[in-house]
């Protein structure tokens, strides 16, 4: 338990032999750290919010005429807070280095612009349509993203849908 604490908390870094000394990021995720319950506290509240912000956005979703902007913004919030309550697990300096790695990157992209798209087509073009269209794809990117952090998991995926088609 105390090396996944260290590991999540950005602690171990994976080389015994760094004797470079901690960089600026790492000085600053040190100066802010939180006491592992606090952290989890953190991440329960802010992941149940996202869940319950994206479960109320779909049961508004059918509400007459102002329905579908409802159900983007709240989905919208949703998927941030969700994607925020994993940087109290990590911090926020270890969380956005791996949304920024090789595998995750593409994901994170889509995943932020569809984020602001979606906000866009609610309140800016007034396009339910496309509001209801980013929203999807805010879902499979945030899915692939997720999926990424589990071994192999984006290849079984991959291979499940490749057996279907």
């Amino acid at each position: 338990m105390d090396k996944l604490k260290k590991v999540l908390s950005g602690q171990d870094d994976g080389n015994p032999g760094n004797s470079d000394g901690p960089g600026i990021l790492e000085r600053a995720n040190q100066a802010s750290t939180l006491a592992w319950g606090t952290r989890m506290k953190g991440f329960l509240i802010c992941f149940i919010l996202g869940c319950v912000c994206s479960i109320l956005g779909t049961c508004l979703l059918w509400i007459p005429v102002a329905g579908l902007v409802v159900f983007a913004v709240l989905y919208t919030v949703g998927n941030i807070c969700a994607l925020a309550s994993t940087m109290f697990l990590m911090g926020p300096c270890r969380q956005l280095k791996t949304m920024c790695a090789k595998e995750r990157a593409i994901a994170t992209v889509i995943m932020l612009v569809c984020l602001v798209l979606t906000m866009c087509a609610a309140f800016w073009w007034k396009n339910n349509g496309l509001a209801l269209l980013f929203c999807v794809l805010q879902f499979l990117a945030f899915t692939w993203y997720g999926l990424s952090y589990i071994p192999f998991a984006r290849d079984a995926v991959i291979k499940l849908f490749s057996m279907c088609v």
